[in-house]
């Protein structure tokens, strides 16, 4: 069996966002609920008949503002970047198109997330080193955190990175209790260093035997810092938007050419923000209107220069890093995403894309809704549930009919294996997301 790595310096790479827990609704259907019936006016009676010759009087109704609030649904949990709407209200300068179906949510970065949450999967199954190639998940995800980032900063900064870690960490934990009691009666002697397990600004440790299960874990750890220096940044940004932008890309390559960060937590954590800091601005210049305001050659350009000089640097020094897979070559990774990403959030704000169609496909509509709701179940369980697969198939060697008639050996199979107990984990684990954004808990969102 082949596992991917797909973290940088760390070997594995996960997708968040960072879940939805919001219903989204199709709303009644219009119909009438009788025939009509003959009124006369106000202040005659129905048995008399009005007189043409006084004056009519019609009343103007109210404004469709008046009689249709609008009521915003809650909010998102923590890899979709937005609060309970309830609990901390946000204000919506957005436009209308940009809500996309369903009460405020944007289909168009819904669908974003999910497929990122399945391509993680994929990856960690097969180990396709193309995979980054063909969809780079992390910078898609980093993105769409940066842009939600920026709406929430709206309201008092100190408010909305408290939010952020209380959606964050209560799931982290509640994963981090089984794991971190498996790998104590596995014989892992921990140390100070366990502190990351409760805040993970820094990888949090552990044992060769749970190395798969906790690898995963530098997304949460970048994710934390980008919220934590997000109020910052943004301060920063907003000076200077697009040259900001492009400096972004700056300390990568300083890293690459000229400063090696060191080989441990601190080196990590640098070398992951370099990597992905375009992406997670890049969200805020989607979210600023940045994007929006830039012509479409300037930017087809420079998304193909990047996604140029990305997929060049992985391919010409393949054999240094003994593959060509993004996530073990941040320089690349940095590039690729950054290009890539570029042209899916332009096309968003330039075409203003919702993906509204949507919701006419109930069981696509839905699908996308518990990804959302569930990201962070899917991600942090999802690796969890691919190690259980392996056992549970061995077992079926034992039943005749699955030798002969299953295909046992397949790594197909034991994706699709690996997606039943994703699923079996979504309704068992997933309330706690709910708990975390002080909502009712639900089995599914």
């Amino acid at each position: 069996m082949t596992w991917g790595a797909e973290q940088q310096g760390q070997g594995y790479e996960g997708g968040y966002g960072y879940g939805y827990d919001g219903g989204y609704g199709h709303g009644p259907a219009y119909g009438y609920d009788g025939g009509y019936a003959y009124d006369p006016g106000p202040g005659l009676p129905y048995d008399q008949t009005p007189s043409y010759e006084q004056p009519m009087t019609y009343e103007q109704p109210a404004p469709y503002e008046e009689r249709c609030p609008y009521v915003p649904e809650p909010e998102d949990p923590v890899l979709t970047e937005t609060e309970t709407a309830a609990a901390e209200p946000v204000p919506s300068p957005v436009p209308s198109r940009e809500k996309g179906t369903g009460g405020g949510r944007d289909r168009y970065f819904d669908a974003l997330r999910a497929v990122a949450l399945v391509r993680v999967v994929t990856y960690h199954t097969f180990g396709w080193a193309w995979a980054g190639l063909v969809f780079p998940s992390m910078g898609v995800m980093f993105a769409l955190a940066g842009t939600l980032m920026a709406k929430s900063l709206e309201r008092p900064a100190l408010k909305v990175v408290r939010g952020r870690m209380r959606r964050l960490l209560p799931p982290f934990w509640f994963w981090g209790l089984f794991v971190v009691m498996a790998m104590l009666i596995h014989g892992w002697m921990p140390g100070w260093q366990i502190v990351f397990w409760i805040v993970p600004v820094g990888d949090p440790p552990g044992n060769e035997w749970g190395e798969q299960a906790w690898e995963i874990l530098w997304y949460l750890r970048t994710y934390l810092w980008f919220v934590l220096l997000s109020p910052l940044l943004l301060n920063v940004f907003r000076r200077a938007p697009i040259p900001v932008l492009l400096l972004s890309l700056v300390p990568i390559v300083v890293f690459q050419y000229v400063w090696q960060p060191p080989d441990d937590r601190f080196g990590s954590t640098l070398t992951d923000l370099a990597t992905y800091l375009f992406c997670w601005l890049l969200g805020f210049a989607h979210r600023e209107g940045a994007l929006r305001r830039l012509k479409p050659a300037v930017v087809v350009l420079a998304s193909a220069a990047a996604l140029a000089y990305g997929g060049w640097y992985a391919l010409a020094h393949r054999a240094e890093y003994g593959t060509y897979d993004l996530d073990d070559i941040p320089l690349a990774q940095a590039f690729w995403s950054a290009g890539f990403v570029t042209a899916l959030m332009y096309f968003k704000a330039y075409y203003d894309v919702d993906f509204a169609w949507m919701a006419r496909f109930r069981r696509l509509d839905r699908t996308v809704t518990i990804f959302n709701g569930r990201a962070v179940t899917i991600y942090l369980w999802h690796e969890i549930a691919l190690i259980l697969a392996v056992p549970l198939i061995d077992r079926f060697w034992n039943v005749p009919a699955f030798e002969k008639w299953l295909p046992l050996e397949s790594q197909w199979f034991m994706f699709a294996v690996g997606w039943v107990l994703i699923w079996i984990a979504i309704p068992l684990f997933g309330w706690v997301e709910d708990v975390a954004a002080r909502k009712r808990p639900r089995l599914l969102p």
